[in-house]
């Protein structure tokens, strides 16, 4: 029997999402579970073995048609040996054999990797980079994360840490980061990083704006109403977005002159602003990249949503089962 299924799993803090595909990456099944984080998340690989192997019953899915299992999940990931650690928000305080205990409870190759790596691969398989070997992701969330793709596969550095775009210095001495530098892109380009430079243009500014009248009167700021507020035509709104597109433009012409990539692809909860947060974006991007690598990157917008992580989820296992 040939085997011609790939299995995507795609672990978060709050939802455990699946999704059944063919081997060139068509999506023929999908469901969800809640996760479990109870018992320092001893129920996680557990609930994940039970429902692959409902599901596949409820399918009737032959196992011996299953390439593989793929995981990404959050927290650092030894992509050779399967474990992981660091994961605080699925309560996994110690290092987990994840690769281990699911192939055991599976009976399948399972290959694991950190989840903003697997969307990274979902969207340079599937999505946006259109499945050439030369990606970058960009991901702008409550944080500011990326996966970078050579030749076809993540690159993980030595220790695991390559990829950390958030980490990039955009503004030395400026706003402090949780990992303890100044200036790192997360505090700019962030959902979190728009509403602090909101909050402090909002302090600055003595004209007329509906966003500095709520920064005012202690009302909520969100990024969104940032973006929509700048759409609307809000002075104040619109100097925050060229900030963020301004230093959006500096990290992503930087990775391009590092890596010659053919997209960078940015995605993530901001990445809702769309074109006209990218055409800001763009352009400050062509005021730095280097002139070899500005008309060769293309910077793109993010097409899977949250489907990207189960896409590139199997990715992995249809790699890890072409290495065997």
């Amino acid at each position: 029997m040939a085997k011609d299924k790939l299995i995507g799993i795609d672990l978060g803090g709050t939802t455990i999402k699946f999704a059944i595909m063919t081997a060139t990456g068509d999506i023929q099944q999908k469901w969800s579970i809640q996760t479990n984080i109870l018992d320092e998340g001893s129920h996680i690989v557990p609930d994940i073995i039970d429902s692959i192997n409902y599901h596949l019953d409820l399918y009737q899915l032959d196992k011996e048609r299953i390439i593989g299992v793929g995981m990404g999940t959050p927290g650092t990931v030894n992509e050779k040996d399967g474990t992981v650690q660091g994961a605080f928000n699925l309560n996994w305080k110690e290092s987990q054999n994840v690769k281990a205990d699911l192939e055991t409870g599976l009976g399948f190759p399972v290959a694991v990797d950190n989840d903003a790596n697997a969307a990274a691969l979902g969207e340079q398989w599937r999505g946006a980079g259109n499945n050439q070997p030369e990606v970058v992701f960009v991901t702008l969330g409550t944080g500011v994360g990326g996966g970078l793709v050579n030749e076809g596969k993540m690159i993980h550095g030595a220790k695991g840490a390559a990829g950390e775009v958030g980490h990039m210095i955009v503004e030395p001495g400026g706003y402090q980061c949780t990992c303890g530098n100044y200036g790192c892109l997360e505090q700019y380009a962030s959902a979190t990083g728009v509403v602090h430079l909101a909050h402090d243009y909002a302090d600055a500014y003595a004209g007329d704006s509906k966003l500095k009248a709520m920064v005012s009167n202690g009302e909520e700021i969100t990024s969104k109403i940032v973006f929509d507020l700048a759409k609307e035509g809000d002075y104040l709104a619109n100097e925050v977005v060229d900030k963020v597109a301004f230093y959006l433009g500096l990290a992503t012409a930087n990775i391009a002159n590092l890596l010659n990539p053919s997209a960078i692809v940015i995605g993530g909860g901001v990445s809702a602003a769309g074109d006209f947060l990218l055409t800001r974006v763009k352009k400050n991007f062509n005021d730095f990249a280097f002139k070899m690598t500005r008309h060769v990157t293309e910077l793109k917008l993010a097409e899977l949503g949250n489907d990207a992580g189960a896409y590139g989820a199997a990715s992995l296992a249809l790699q890890a089962q072409a290495e065997n």
